[in-house]
């Protein structure tokens, strides 16, 4: 059963970014498909699994407070770019149509459209406990607010 919803959630995600790249070259008279990202996933409990799709739109200059996520993340910039940085990693500018992966639980400390003229787009797909917050607030050492 968790071998099968797996598949789904995977599924989907690679429908939606197929739908993007379809999106991208309707009109023009051929269709272009490519992988922007292939990444072994932790082990994860299919039975209490849940694929949620989302959307997040930057004006520009703008950005997330710091935050992790307790599930996968598998990004996607759909037009912009995204300066993004993890706990222990260096900064990264990711440009629309490249992928990205962050592992679960790992603190978020730069999510931000990397323009200050333009907007940037990220879609994200997360396979999270059934129950789990898609995104949690980093907290100080006091546990009193967030970064």
């Amino acid at each position: 059963m968790s071998v099968l919803l797996l598949s789904a959630a995977l599924w989907m995600g690679h429908k939606v970014f197929a739908n993007i790249a379809a999106q991208a070259a309707q009109g023009s008279g051929e269709r272009k498909v490519r992988t922007t990202l292939t990444q072994d996933l932790p082990r994860l409990d299919g039975g209490r699994l849940k694929a949620t799709v989302v959307e997040v739109t930057y004006a520009p200059g703008a950005y997330s407070p710091a935050h992790s996520h307790p599930c996968p993340v598998i990004g996607y910039v759909a037009s912009g770019e995204l300066r993004t940085q993890v706990k222990g990693s260096t900064e990264v500018t990711y440009k629309a149509g490249e992928g990205f992966y962050e592992p679960p639980n790992r603190m978020h400390l730069i999510s931000a459209n990397a323009s200050q003229t333009e907007p940037a787009k990220l879609v994200a797909i997360f396979l999270c406990d059934h129950d789990a917050e898609l995104s949690m607030p980093v907290r100080d050492d006091s546990g009193k607010g967030e970064q």
